[in-house]
């Protein structure tokens, strides 16, 4: 497997700022619930950490919390939600990068990327990462898979989309040189038993933690 290394994906922190959809609110962790990952992972060079959506929270609680700790983190907006309620707006998209933090893309909209058709790919995993490299100032290239959900059809188009890293969120250790990138989702009945059996998983050579917390 490589070197190994755990990939955590983090959504919304905090209380939220707009209604969420059915089923988000088991994605979202408390502040105190961030700051215990942060200081678990302060001192490991094999986890990294990742946010989905674009939240608001993303620069008002993990970002000034994250360069307090001298960490970077990788964050993957949706491009149709910036500006709106409770999401990042391109101000905030700009403050990311400009405190070193890498920016992917997460598509457009929520969207279960199997069930696209052409025109919808095209939106999904052209247009939207191309929206957001112009805001940011340089290609975006990562992309994170909407529910984890994929199959051979999206990693063909991923790779004529020219994509370099793909995250999943099927859980466990991964490979820190591979394309296709395993992630474990904190979920908001996340303790501190749970976040060390995951975090166990970049010690042990090709092992497979599975999902903290259910499938979303």
């Amino acid at each position: 497997m490589g070197v190994v290394a755990v990939n955590l994906a983090l959504h919304g922190i905090g209380r939220p700022a707009r209604q969420l959809d059915p089923g988000e609110d088991e994605r979202w962790v408390t502040v105190e619930q961030f700051e215990q990952v942060l200081e678990a992972v302060a001192e490991r060079d094999d986890v990294h950490l990742t946010f989905d959506d674009g939240n608001e929270s993303d620069v008002e609680i993990a970002l000034p919390r994250l360069v307090d700790h001298g960490l970077t983190a990788e964050f993957f907006p949706l491009a149709g939600r910036l500006g709106q309620r409770g999401y990042l707006d391109r101000d905030g998209l700009r403050a990311l990068t400009r405190a070193g933090m890498e920016i992917g893309s997460h598509g457009w909209e929520p969207r279960d990327w199997r069930r696209l058709d052409d025109r919808q790919a095209s939106r999904e995993l052209t247009e939207a990462p191309k929206l957001l490299g112009d805001l940011c100032g340089h290609p975006v290239r990562r992309y994170s898979l909407p529910f984890g959900a994929y199959d051979r059809r999206v990693l063909t188009r991923l790779r004529q989309a020219g994509a370099t890293r793909v995250y999943t969120s099927g859980g466990g250790a991964a490979s820190r040189d591979g394309w296709l990138q395993a992630r474990t989702e904190l979920h908001h009945d996340l303790d501190g038993e749970s976040l060390d059996g995951v975090l166990a998983a970049g010690r042990r050579r090709g092992s497979w933690a599975g999902r903290l917390f259910g499938r979303s």
